[in-house]
């Protein structure tokens, strides 16, 4: 009987035990409940904007993060940018209302008249869907959003190389299969027309085909007319469904309209497309994340649905966008005068940039580095690859104080008067030194292999 009750009294307490930890905290509810989640890596141009400013050296140079500076290395505010925003400020009936889910009627209809045209055919056949977003990276993404979940399509095929950003969109939205189409090549430092197309007659039928039509990032090289025809006759033969993403309109030329050039003939041909359209660049907007997104449909009866399902997807991703620089832009698009302005800063800005890769292939030149460098002045908009491996871009961060991204990709809008010869003489600097090391090397095997036949026959004579 005392055993019994011994035994009862035990398990009652072993109960209570098992009880009291599972409401009063037990080892596996005292760990946190984001003890799984992984560190992932730095962001690649964050880091390295980081790293610059962490750096104390005087001969510090930023070729790494993709926004315009003047010739004294300073931000650029555009003074018609900042006219039409102080406009907008001292308007006495300005006011902080909701705008409609798919955004400010005038800014879309501004924007979109801006990549296609005022006179474009499926403007006025009320073909398009404008949908105002959080920038270019915004539009990107509730556009594959919208492709993933409503079309479908799950497979896309990318420059490569091509913005690192573009990726990680995709994968986030749902694709599946991402691939890569020649584009750069290396050895020629062009683009590399015949592998382009060979990929994309590889492509299946309804495979998503990402192109940047102008200031190709990162190369900076675009097709020419003739190979922007030569791409859309196949997209059309293998019906293959084209997307655009349009960052940098009117900083390859100068000149909004000659850079959307392709965007209109694919449209002109009767594909059906999206394009992301972002402010940042050339209007200098950055922070202030102003974008669009352009659906162009074959048929205008599809117009509803379509505006219908981009209203859900942003309406449970971020409700609606912001007011204010969707007005300015609208104000500057808008009003002549404004945007005569606008122009005239942009063809400014494209000169100095063309003005800074003159520079630099003239000094490369001068200074008589190994390698071709023709390429730097014939790229155009923001970036230039140089060309150099990744190894040679480690070596201009680390021992040269000159930030750039691994791939060789800069931004020319980095250069100036100030630093350009400290960034020829490095880039001549680290080229040399990797040829001299090569040369070691090699004599080295040389010597070596030398020193191994030398013996082979001292061997023979012996026996």
């Amino acid at each position: 009987m005392l055993k019994f009750s011994s035994y009862s009294l035990l398990s009652k307490l072993n109960l209570f035990k098992c009880t009291s930890r599972d409401y009063c905290g037990s080892d596996d509810r005292e760990k946190s409940a984001f003890k799984n989640i992984k560190t992932l890596p730095p962001m690649g141009v964050s880091h390295l904007t980081n790293l610059f400013q962490e750096d104390k050296n005087d001969n510090k140079v930023n070729l790494g993060v993709g926004v315009y500076r003047t010739e004294e290395n300073q931000p650029y505010m555009l003074p018609v940018v900042k006219k039409c925003a102080l406009e907008l400020v001292e308007n006495p009936d300005l006011n902080f209302e909701y705008l409609p889910v798919l955004g400010n009627p005038e800014f879309t209809k501004a924007a979109t008249e801006l990549i296609l045209g005022k006179d474009c055919k499926a403007i006025k056949e009320k073909r398009i869907v404008g949908v105002q977003t959080i920038s270019g990276s915004g539009a990107l993404r509730i556009a594959v959003e919208f492709i993933s979940q409503h079309l479908k399509k799950r497979t896309c095929y990318m420059s490569n190389p091509t913005w690192k950003n573009h990726s990680l969109i995709l994968k986030q939205a749902g694709f599946k299969t991402l691939k890569g189409y020649p584009y750069w090549n290396a050895s020629k430092r062009n683009i590399d027309i015949p592998k382009l197309l060979a990929a994309l007659n590889e492509a299946k039928q309804g495979d998503v085909i990402l192109l940047q039509p102008s200031a190709h990032n990162p190369t900076g090289m675009d097709p020419t007319k003739r190979q922007w025809k030569q791409i859309a006759q196949v997209i059309k033969e293998r019906n293959l469904f084209p997307f655009f993403d349009v960052a940098y309109q009117g900083f390859a030329t100068g000149d909004p309209d000659r850079d959307t050039w392709a965007v209109r003939y694919f449209v002109k041909e009767g594909i059906e497309t999206l394009i992301a359209q972002s402010f940042s660049k050339n209007m200098g907007l950055y922070n202030e994340r102003v974008g669009n997104l352009i659906v162009v449909l074959k048929d205008a009866k599809h117009f509803e649905a379509v505006a219908s399902q981009f209203t859900i997807i942003i309406r449970t991703n971020y409700s609606n966008p912001p007011a204010f620089c969707s007005r300015v832009v609208a104000k500057l698009l808008t009003d002549e005068h404004n945007k005569k302005e606008w122009l005239k800063t942009i063809g400014e800005m494209v000169d100095r940039i063309k003005k800074m890769r003159k520079t630099l292939t003239k000094k490369l030149k001068e200074l008589e580095t190994p390698g071709t460098w023709d390429h730097i002045e014939k790229q155009r908009g923001m970036f230039s690859f140089l060309g150099l491996p990744p190894n040679q871009c480690d070596k201009l961060l680390k021992e040269k104080h000159i930030y750039l991204l691994n791939s060789g990709r800069i931004n020319v809008c980095g250069l100036n008067l100030n630093n350009i010869d400290y960034v020829a003489k490095s880039i001549d600097e680290v080229v040399r030194q990797e040829i001299s090391l090569r040369n070691q090397n090699d004599q080295v095997k040389c010597h070596e292999y030398l020193t191994e036949d030398r013996e082979i026959e001292e061997q023979k004579s012996i026996n």
